[in-house]
């Protein structure tokens, strides 16, 4: 090679993208393997398992408890972005007025990503069987632990339909 610093960038660089990636990749639980989750995956697993389980049995005040109560939450659907949790709720009441429009709500948890000690990044799909249709989409959860208590600060939810 002519320059033997740019020997020396590149392997510096390569370095620091292999240790990121490898990082990265050891942050990444596979819900499909329990048995490799954190304990802090385990609760955040369960937080969104108990909003299933709220929302079947038509308990939207139930499901919104996996959310942060506060005016700095935020939901973003359909080209709209909600800010609060009683926004936020409210949103939740007027489009799904009974439990016929509810649905079951079934979630599929692609990823965890752990973001440090007290955030985590959360995608899968979401997906609702009703009489009429099925609607469907993913969903992207920026949770973080307040007060011991893994809750979304973010959802980003898209629709497949």
């Amino acid at each position: 090679m002519k320059n033997p610093r740019n020997l020396l960038i590149f392997a510096i660089i390569g370095g620091v993208i292999g240790t990121g990636f490898g990082y990265t990749l050891g942050a990444i639980f596979t819900p499909t393997h329990p048995e490799k989750f954190t304990f802090k995956s385990k609760e955040i697993v369960d937080v969104i398992h108990q909003q299933e389980r709220d929302w079947n049995a038509g308990d939207i005040e139930g499901f919104m408890s996996g959310y942060w109560q506060d005016e700095s939450l935020r939901f973003s659907s359909g080209g709209d972005v909600t800010t609060g949790w009683q926004a936020t709720l409210d949103r939740y009441k007027t489009r799904y007025p009974d439990k016929a429009t509810m649905g079951t709500l079934d979630f599929e948890i692609y990823n965890i990503t752990s973001m440090g000690s007290f955030n985590a990044l959360v995608t899968g799909h979401w997906q609702l069987t009703r009489d009429k249709d099925t609607p469907s989409g993913l969903f992207t959860l920026h949770m973080r632990n307040v007060k011991g208590e893994w809750v979304i600060v973010s959802d980003h939810t898209s629709s497949a339909n």
